[in-house]
């Protein structure tokens, strides 16, 4: 029934052959190189619930640095407070306090907080001038009563309905 000569095979197999490479291509050329940490290799953190991390703060050591590392080696009496304060900085970035210390960004979390509803409140208030319709004279307090004295007056549902609950010969409710 349906029959294909050679030639229109041949074109369709070249046309395939060619898509397939021009789609490589074109995914080839379009892959970007991003630069990835390597996360086999030890890092350093501030953590509290971790307290040894997995490197010191400081890899790289000046010469300062370097001779308060052989005076580390000695007997620890004869150095001063101001050298255990460098050595420890040397290891770790932070103390435990200033890991604890609490930051300023509840500062900024309500204050975006206040901001947006203070905006939500200009928007509303904007609707209800400009884009909501007057509001219906069937909620005036006027309109309300004159309803209410027309159902007591049409006695609406008087067995158990609040035209039982009015006194027709006082005038009053009972």
């Amino acid at each position: 029934m349906l029959r294909l000569t050679t030639g229109r095979v041949g074109s369709l197999l070249t046309r395939r052959a060619t898509a397939a490479v021009t789609t490589s291509s074109t995914r080839m050329a379009s892959k970007e190189v991003s630069e990835s940490v390597d996360m086999s290799q030890p890092m350093y953190w501030d953590r509290v619930d971790i307290p040894l991390p997995d490197r010191p703060y400081k890899d790289v050591l000046t010469d300062a640095d370097k001779s308060l590392k052989q005076k580390e080696k000695g007997p620890w009496g004869q150095l001063t407070k101001e050298e255990k304060i460098a050595l420890y900085r040397l290891t770790f970035c932070k103390t435990y306090p200033e890991m604890k210390q609490q930051t300023a960004e509840w500062k900024t979390v309500m204050g975006g907080i206040f901001f947006f509803l203070g905006f939500t409140g200009l928007v509303i208030w904007w609707q209800s001038v400009y884009v909501y319709p007057p509001r219906p004279r069937t909620f005036d307090d006027e309109w309300k009563s004159q309803q209410l004295k027309r159902m007591l007056d049409m006695r609406i549902n008087p067995i158990q309905g609040f035209s039982a609950k009015w006194d027709y010969e006082k005038g009053q409710w009972k």
